[in-house]
């Protein structure tokens, strides 16, 4: 007599496909698998959701938000100050011209026009300190905490905290530049040790957002209900002999929100619904800003319905904000596809009444240096982590305003030095989480997303 085939086996054989497990959940509500309770903040929160967009490759904060007249002055004289990589060099002014923008005078430079008329919705962050000058371990710390990967992101950290605030979609959803993934890829979005359910869920940018969500059109619905009936009893068989095992939970999880995707995706990836008025604002008419403008609004319309972090990144490994040579056509190039949908986002939001309760993030890797690679038209500046500029908007943050500030060069902290631990601590608490709290024990160690350090940046919330 031949054995009974497995759960894992039956799923080879048959073909069956993401989209094909999805339905599953349609016979799992109620029963054992039922989501936990939700959990709650430790105090009233000022955000309810978070965009996070992060700019791959570093961002140059001496082009864009920390204007620097001292720098402009001295434009191509040696550099005594070693740089972090030990180097020196002749000092590179910005090649854009800094105004003062909006009623709040928020200094910002002409490398970004439409993200200047927002001068007044922005919370800068001029004196950003990281550990790390090389990509991979930056963007983790960006994301993590740590340099080294495997630690949970926070993203996932929000989750765990704060749970999902809807059934039918991922609560944590990253969108992908289409020039492909950053450095490192998977590890930024990760649930590290904290349970499955918590990591990020990638959307692609271009085609389906999520690839074999549909069920297969061959297959009668009497023999797809059926499969799926016992595909749901191995799975309750299943997690009756393994109590507590997070990644069987997650994965139960994914077919239960699957199911609501297949409705779901492909109505809120429909972005023709939307009136040509939006789609001008964020820049859809525009074949060049029309990707990332595209991932803007995905965002918008996924906060709307009820997704909780989305994290949207602009760049990547393939083509960055990494400029080492040639600044100015990197930045420029980088900054027109960046600008217009970035700041349609922000007033966007604004008009819909959810950027009051949303934490938007502007983030990046880490600066770039005062000094420049190379000379002429060709120079560019090299990486610079030990200050940088990182700007938020939205609940509880005092807007049209700046925050810490640089040396006459933007080479390091001269006042009120923010280490990511402490914009990490400044967003939970925003979000209603005391970031000593928010904790998890792992290998012998209460874990927390800013490690043993951090503190909320008070002077940042209005």
């Amino acid at each position: 007599m031949l054995d009974k085939p497995s759960r894992r086996q039956w799923l080879l054989d048959s073909g069956a496909g993401f989209g094909w497990l999805a339905v599953s959940s349609l016979f799992a509500r109620g029963r054992a698998f039922a989501v936990p309770a939700k959990p709650q903040p430790h105090f009233a929160p000022r955000a309810k959701r978070v965009i996070q967009i992060f700019c791959t490759g570093g961002m140059s904060h001496l082009d864009t938000f920390d204007f620097k007249p001292e720098l402009q002055k001295r434009d191509g004289k040696a550099f005594d100050m070693p740089t972090f990589f030990g180097q020196g060099g002749n000092l590179m002014a910005c090649p854009w011209e800094f105004k003062q923008r909006g009623s709040s005078g928020l200094w910002v430079s002409g490398l970004l026009p439409e993200m200047a008329k927002c001068a007044d919705k922005l919370t800068l962050v001029r004196s950003m300190t990281a550990k790390s000058a090389n990509h991979m371990p930056a963007i983790a710390q960006m994301n993590t905490g740590f340099i080294l990967t495997g630690f949970p992101s926070m993203g996932a950290w929000i989750m765990y905290g704060l749970g999902a605030d809807n059934e039918n979609l991922p609560a944590f959803v990253v969108l992908q530049d289409p020039s492909g993934p950053p450095w490192g890829g998977p590890v930024h979005w990760t649930n590290g040790f904290l349970p499955a359910t918590t990591q990020g869920t990638p959307f692609r940018s271009i085609g389906d957002p999520v690839p074999d969500l549909a069920p297969p059109k061959q297959v009668a619905p009497d023999t797809r209900k059926a499969s799926l009936e016992w595909l749901d009893r191995m799975n309750r068989k299943d997690a009756a002999a393994h109590p507590g095992d997070s990644a069987l939970e997650a994965r139960i999880r994914s077919y239960e929100t699957a199911a609501g995707m297949q409705v779901t995706v492909p109505e809120i990836a429909d972005l023709s619904r939307e009136s040509e008025a939006t789609r001008k604002l964020y820049g859809l008419d525009d074949k060049e800003t029309e990707p990332h403008a595209r991932n803007c609004l995905l965002a918008r319309r996924l906060l709307e319905r009820g997704v909780r972090f989305v994290q949207v990144y602009h760049g990547g490994s393939g083509n960055s904000w990494d400029a080492h040579g040639n600044l100015k056509s990197n930045h420029e190039k980088m900054s027109h596809t960046y600008d217009k949908p970035t700041a349609g986002l922000l007033l966007d939001l604004e008009s819909r009444g959810l950027l009051k309760d949303t934490l938007v993030m502007g983030i990046t890797e880490f600066g770039r240096t005062p000094v420049s690679q190379g000379t002429g038209a060709s120079a560019g500046r090299d990486h610079h982590p030990e200050c940088f500029t990182s700007w938020m908007a939205g609940s509880g943050l005092k807007p049209g305003f700046a925050y810490g500030q640089s040396d006459d060069f933007g080479r390091k902290p001269a006042e009120n030095p923010v280490t990511l631990y402490d914009f990490h601590a400044t967003a939970l608490h925003l979000l209603g989480l005391d970031h000593e709290r928010l904790t998890f024990y792992h290998n012998g160690t209460r874990r927390r997303l800013t490690d043993v350090h951090g503190h909320v940046v008070e002077g940042l919330i209005g």
